[in-house]
């Protein structure tokens, strides 16, 4: 089982290695190919996902509580101690909120709980999406609280393409195909900019990178075990709640702080380290609840 999952996370490592490297002796300009990516691949990624699986939303009420309840949560939890890593609030709260729910989430998911629960899988997704991109942005720009998240082009894929499931709407293979194509893209590129800003890291940008790893999988452990035994859930769903709540931090963290100038190199630092060190998280989780 460990293994399996290492080979899940190595590819990401791979990725942002070969962006690392690159940067090294080329130093791109990654702010158009990020905007790019926000605004083109990563919407029509979770498009091309919910136009070939039917989601039946109404059976998964409890599990759309727990899953806003391990997303929000551990930001408060920040709060008792993010003036001892000498880092700004929003800048280790929203990583440890926002989870990386797709690239690595998914297909973990879907090889510890089977094809049969991808419904369960996609409405996690795309929940944590939805609030990333509803609450994150408000508080990485207070002067954007308003509906104007409901303009993002991720929440507009992710309307779109619960519509498209909920009315049980097909689209032509063809056109499937293509979503495809642009959305594989997506994740790739988010690697691979994440590995062009570490090449300006600091001994800081460790020291906070490796808080992190610690951090994320303790805060949203901690977030579903407070709440868990309230909400009524089937077996298997409450399985997979423990281990939506051990992913580490998106990698969308790091190109929202790039964006909006959260200190991004702390934010990479993050990401980067608790993805790996959910090398050694993940199948303790496993052992837990298998």
């Amino acid at each position: 089982m460990a293994y399996r999952i290492f080979e899940i996370v190595a590819p990401i490592c791979f990725v942002v290695l070969a962006g690392f490297f690159y940067s090294r002796f080329k130093k791109p300009n990654m702010e158009a190919a990020n905007t790019i990516n926000l605004d083109v691949f990563v919407p029509i990624l979770i498009l091309s996902v919910f136009a070939s699986a039917p989601v039946d939303i109404s059976d998964y009420g409890g599990l759309i509580l727990m899953g806003t309840v391990i997303t929000l949560l551990p930001g408060l939890f920040v709060l008792l101690f993010y003036r001892f890593l000498n880092v700004e609030w929003k800048t280790f709260a929203l990583p440890m909120m926002f989870k990386n729910s797709g690239n690595l989430g998914i297909p973990l998911l879907v090889l510890t709980f089977g094809e049969e629960y991808l419904p369960a899988i996609l409405i996690l997704f795309i929940l944590e999406n939805i609030l990333h991109f509803s609450v994150g942005i408000w508080l990485l720009s207070p002067k954007k609280r308003s509906l104007s998240f409901l303009k993002q082009p991720i929440i507009i894929a992710s309307l779109i393409g619960i519509s498209l499931s909920v009315l049980k709407i097909s689209l032509p293979p063809w056109l499937v195909t293509g979503l495809s194509m642009l959305g594989d893209v997506a994740v790739p590129l988010m690697l691979f900019a994440l590995g062009v800003r570490l090449v300006n890291l600091d001994f800081h940008g460790w020291r906070i990178g490796l808080a992190g790893a610690i951090a994320a999988p303790v805060l949203g452990l901690t977030s579903a075990a407070l709440f868990i035994h309230w909400v009524e859930l089937p077996d298997t769903l409450e399985k997979m709640v423990w281990l939506f709540a051990a992913l580490p931090p998106a990698i969308l963290n790091f190109l929202l702080a790039d964006k909006y100038q959260q200190q991004p190199d702390k934010v990479a630092a993050i990401v980067l380290f608790a993805n790996v060190g959910s090398l050694a998280v993940i199948p303790l989780v496993l052992f837990f609840i298998l």
